[in-house]
């Protein structure tokens, strides 16, 4: 008996729209969870992968999806927070010591609530993937400590948290869409950026980049989330597919991170790109952690931040 034999419904084809290029895990993992949500569904619902911004940058995806004329999108959980803003738990510095503990955070209670609360904004947020542990780059000098950043102009996103944390260190941050990113390194409108070694890697930023400083600053997740009208006009075992699939899809997803990392710190050299490896990053934490932490503490209270340290211990 397949899952689907005792309801009949009209195949479903969904539009998944996202930023990151083909060549990322991200695009391979919507493959695969286009593969298994078929597979699961009885080939009752496919998906038609938009890459590569094809659709628009994170905001107007997010609004596109809220508005029905994109049906998933994935983001980082940063784009979602002026929906949101306890959602900005997950970008405190330092909040997270390492992948496991930012695991049992999101794929635990803590992360499935902060996954229905998008349910208001009309999103239905199906699971957690992977931006992963972020790390500067610049085209001026090292990064050894938290005074080199002083005085970059870095790109980030429209992130209260990174903002905030960027200028305590003196940089000036200058938020912009990922694809846009690319032309401001290589214009010098900025002289760097922030983020993991796999979207460094894959939108090329080596190119018009020189140095790599490992600060693991802040781990950020993506967001798959679809609209939720849609999402509810499915059959129960649809919904069932979608989740499950979604979720598993996004596991596979962080063990191609994790797997792919070696490998593209080894062709990053070939490229001559100067790593900064084995960082002391209690200098960094202890310049940005506490401000940040109070920053999220009075506007949103303790709760969350509590909950997500005691899962470290």
């Amino acid at each position: 008996m397949t899952l689907f034999s005792s309801y009949v419904q009209a195949d479903q084809s969904f539009r998944f729209a996202y930023e990151a290029p083909r060549s990322d895990t991200q695009h391979i993992a919507a493959k695969k969870f286009n593969d298994l949500l078929q597979e699961k569904s009885n080939k009752s619902i496919k998906l038609s992968l938009f890459p590569d911004s094809t659709l628009g940058n994170a905001q107007t995806a997010i609004s596109g999806v809220r508005g029905g004329t994109i049906d998933i999108a994935m983001s980082s959980s940063s784009n979602f927070t002026g929906l949101e803003p306890k959602l900005n738990v997950i970008d405190i510095p330092f909040i997270f010591k390492d992948r496991e503990h930012a695991y049992k955070a999101l794929d635990g209670e803590i992360g499935q609530g902060l996954l229905k609360s998008l349910e208001a904004q009309g999103l239905k947020g199906l699971a957690f993937w992977e931006v992963g542990f972020r790390a500067f780059s610049n085209s001026k000098h090292p990064i050894t400590k938290p005074e080199d950043i002083k005085g970059l102009k870095i790109r980030t996103n429209q992130n209260p948290m990174y903002i905030q944390a960027f200028s305590i260190l003196g940089a000036n941050p200058v938020p912009m869409p990922l694809s846009e990113l690319y032309t401001a390194l290589e214009t010098k409108a900025v002289d760097a950026q922030e983020h993991p070694i796999g979207i460094f890697w894959s939108a090329k930023l080596y190119e018009v980049q020189k140095y790599f400083s490992f600060t693991n600053h802040g781990y950020t997740p993506l967001i798959v989330v679809m609209n939720k009208a849609k999402f509810d006009a499915l059959s129960p075992e649809q919904q069932k597919a979608l989740v499950e699939t979604a979720q598993e899809a996004g596991k596979y997803q962080r063990q191609l991170n994790f797997e792919n990392e070696e490998k593209i710190i080894d062709s990053l050299k070939k490229a001559s790109i100067e790593f900064v490896s084995n960082l002391d990053t209690t200098p960094f934490k202890n310049a940005v952690s506490a401000e940040t932490r109070k920053a999220f503490i009075e506007k949103n209270g303790d709760g969350l931040v509590k909950a997500i340290d005691e899962l470290a211990k």
